[in-house]
């Protein structure tokens, strides 16, 4: 659990005291996310740093899971931090001489835990890194560099952990990855959350979120507050907009209905007026039709019909006529020429007869 008691934070400068935090005040529940958000200059990365105990106000207090750590020295705080603490910086601060595996069993290793490297080597496992125990930060990509620097910051079991832009220095896509680990272990491991970012899609995901502007607090009740009545003025605008807009919008449409109607009504005129031509055209045109067709439907078949009929047994006639004479004709050759051989083959035989008698 995390208190924050009027927090404020002062520095002195040759231009006089400049005021970096005022007045902060914020209470978190153990196991749940917290986001601060500001712009640039608003003193986030500073509370982050007295949040952690790294830092200490000028006035205020600060509770971690009920130690009053700005009243601790050097020593103590750097005890608490051990014990309850874990980090997830921008920039990754993991040791260049180190492998990714020992760059998360160190922590380990001076809490005097035996088991370290195989501790190590299973938060590396869990962030997808299982593959690459034996690289050097200088053999890995800047998503890989910083998902070894959550490993190490879980590998502790902290009971809060902090991350101060932990996607700063990564591309969209691998951002999103370190987020969604950021939040499963989060809610897998129980751990508290305090991150600084400056991505609302982020922000957004957190229980809670603590903006600053110019070093001073402003609830999230009175930025809903600010952003309802915008809102409410915004409408009231439309609203009186549209009510003057009314009247006119009415005499518009009426004016249109109007319109509509008369070209409605001399559409119909000039449709009737052209109707009637065109219906007695239509008349006419189906009466002349119907006259024509009586003689030819009745002259068609009777012009076919007489020479088909007759002129078959006609020819038929002529043609028995003449073949039967033909006919006739030819037994009275036949008995002609047998009578001329008849009288010839008697003188023949006659005449053999009387030189025979010579």
């Amino acid at each position: 659990m995390i208190e924050v008691s009027n927090v404020s934070k002062q520095v002195s400068t040759l231009e006089g005291t400049l005021s970096i935090l005022d007045k902060i005040n914020l209470t978190l529940v153990a196991g749940e996310s917290l986001a601060i958000v500001g712009p640039s200059g608003s003193g986030k990365s500073t509370l982050l740093g007295i949040l952690a105990g790294l830092d200490l106000p000028t006035s205020g207090s600060v509770s971690l899971n009920g130690q009053n750590i700005t009243a601790m020295d050097e020593e103590g705080r750097a005890a608490v931090r051990a014990d309850h603490v874990g980090f997830v910086f921008q920039s990754f601060h993991l040791l260049p001489g180190l492998t990714a595996l020992e760059n998360v069993a160190l922590p380990l290793e001076l809490q005097g835990d035996k088991d370290a490297l195989k501790t190590a080597a299973h938060y590396l496992q869990r962030v997808g890194l299982d593959q690459r125990t034996t690289h050097y930060p200088r053999q890995l990509s800047g998503g890989e560099q910083q998902r070894v620097a959550v490993a190490r910051a879980f590998a502790c079991r902290p009971t809060i952990l902090f991350a101060d832009e932990p996607t700063g220095n990564l591309d969209t896509g691998t951002g999103d990855k370190i987020n969604n680990l950021l939040f499963d272990l989060n809610r897998e491991e129980g751990t508290t959350l305090v991150l600084v970012t400056h991505e609302h899609n982020l922000a957004a995901r957190c229980g809670q979120r603590l903006v600053l502007t110019g070093g001073r607090q402003v609830t999230e009740n009175l930025v809903k507050k600010k952003s309802s009545a915008k809102k409410t003025a915004d409408n009231k605008h439309v609203v009186t907009k549209a009510a003057v807009a009314q009247p006119k919008s009415k005499s518009v449409a009426k004016a249109k209905a109007v319109a509509k109607a008369k070209v409605v009504a001399k559409t119909q005129a000039v449709v009737k007026t052209k109707a009637v031509p065109k219906a007695k055209a239509v008349a006419k045109a189906k009466a002349a039709p119907k006259a024509k067709a009586v003689p030819k439907t009745k002259a068609a078949p009777k012009a076919k019909a007489v020479p088909k009929t007759k002129a078959a047994p006609k020819a038929k006639a002529v043609a028995k006529t003449k073949a039967a004479p033909k006919a006739k004709a030819a037994p009275k050759a036949k008995a002609a020429r047998k009578a001329k051989a008849v009288p010839k083959a008697k003188a023949a035989t006659k005449s053999k007869n009387q030189d025979s008698k010579r």
